[in-house]
């Protein structure tokens, strides 16, 4: 695997550690600012808002540039708004702020799951993404709880200067490493590039993309309340938890990583069906302590072990569609991560109870799995229409 493509994961460590910490960093936030805990919480809002529109966006605005510099701009952009983040003493600007760091962050994903399938033959563009993938996993263990330590002992603002100080040497080694390359506008128009986006099979398997993130999301944001009041743990417990499902997703990265390139499709979907199983036994024996750890740790793995692979299987449909191929395929993750959270939440709203979250998530992975159903009836549409096409 090329040396820079690890260099992609350190940069997406430090964004997913600034795109989760600030679950940890609220109240002192709205302290230090002088606003509710409300307004604090929108921080995280704006956010993942940005992620979703920022992800076609930006890479619409990046196509006419080659990869490093693309890269290496976004990056700048984002290390810069953190460092502006952590001088602040206004809230606007704060969420200014991160409103274009998720801009930056979304550019930045769209341009590094291209270039690291790019850079690593054919037979290996899975494992590649899940390195770039991985840097997300890596957050949950360390970033954010490291984040949140940060926050406690010396405040907010330490966490901003920190996921600063992380991204200059992934910006040092991204410029010195990623090929300069062409414009990856080369050969196809933005509008043929739409046209791509419009086929039916890649839609459903964006869509497939989007429920797995958000049954995966879901239950992550409320795992911390489930242990607590249906497992029986005390609130000491909850960081071993939570590290737990974030070993079990680096797990994941790095073994599905290994295998999806030899048959992408099968542990695609034997993924997925393991997933819906895995979030319906969750649900049904969360009460028992052994049973609660084992299956954090295992839906972690299967969770984010599956999700390399829907995003390999988006760049495989979309490789007409250079630019916008990991715009689209990083606007379905985060989309999953905002709508999972908010449907759990509506769930326990409800007074379903703190397992609901657990239920929503398989519900999630059924409709997944249904849309999977669909998939091979399209194919056969799509094929069918071709050959009825007369021959000029």
């Amino acid at each position: 695997m090329p040396f820079a493509v690890y260099m992609l994961g350190l940069a997406v460590f430090a964004q997913g550690t600034s795109e989760f910490m600030l679950s940890g960093l609220i109240p002192g936030i709205a302290g230090d600012l002088h606003v509710s805990i409300a307004a604090a919480g929108l921080l995280t809002s704006a956010f993942a808002i940005g992620m979703v529109i920022g992800a076609p966006l930006m890479a619409l605005l990046s196509r006419r540039w080659p990869q490093r510099r693309a890269l290496v701009i976004f990056l700048c952009v984002f290390a810069a708004v953190h460092v502006i983040g952590a001088l602040t003493p206004s809230y606007g600007v704060l969420l200014a702020t991160r409103v274009v760091g998720a801009l930056a962050n979304a550019g930045f994903w769209a341009v590094a799951l291209a270039a690291a399938v790019g850079m690593v033959d054919p037979n290996a563009r899975a494992r590649a993404t899940s390195v770039v993938v991985g840097g997300v996993t890596i957050a949950c263990v360390a970033g954010v709880p490291a984040g949140a330590l940060l926050g406690e002992q010396w405040g907010w603002r330490s966490a901003f200067w920190a996921v600063a100080a992380v991204s200059v040497p992934a910006i040092i080694a991204i410029a010195r490493t990623i090929p300069e390359g062409r414009p990856r506008s080369t050969g196809t128009s933005a509008r043929g590039e739409l046209r791509v986006l419009t086929s039916r099979e890649l839609l459903l398997t964006l869509l497939m993309s989007t429920l797995v993130q958000g049954a995966t999301f879901c239950t992550f944001t409320y795992l911390a309340l489930l242990v607590t009041n249906v497992t029986g743990f005390g609130p000491g417990w909850v960081p071993a938890v939570l590290a737990l499902f974030g070993l079990g997703s680096f797990a994941g990265v790095t073994v599905g990583g290994r295998l999806i390139d030899a048959r992408p499709v099968t542990l695609m979907m034997a993924g997925m069906a393991s997933l819906a199983v895995g979030w319906t036994v969750l649900a049904l024996t969360a009460g028992n302590p052994v049973a609660a750890i084992m299956l954090v740790f295992i839906q972690g793995m299967l969770s984010f072990g599956t999700g390399p692979a829907l995003i390999s299987r988006v760049l495989h449909l979309a490789a007409d569609a250079p630019t916008l191929a990991g715009g689209s395929a990083t606007a379905a993750f985060n989309v999953g991560a905002t709508i999972g959270p908010w449907f759990g939440g509506l769930a326990i709203g409800a007074g379903f109870g703190f397992r609901s979250p657990v239920w929503v998530s398989a519900l999630l992975m059924v409709l997944a799995l249904a849309a999977a159903g669909v998939v091979p009836v399209v194919r056969r549409a799509s094929a069918r229409g071709r050959e009825e096409i007369p021959a000029a």
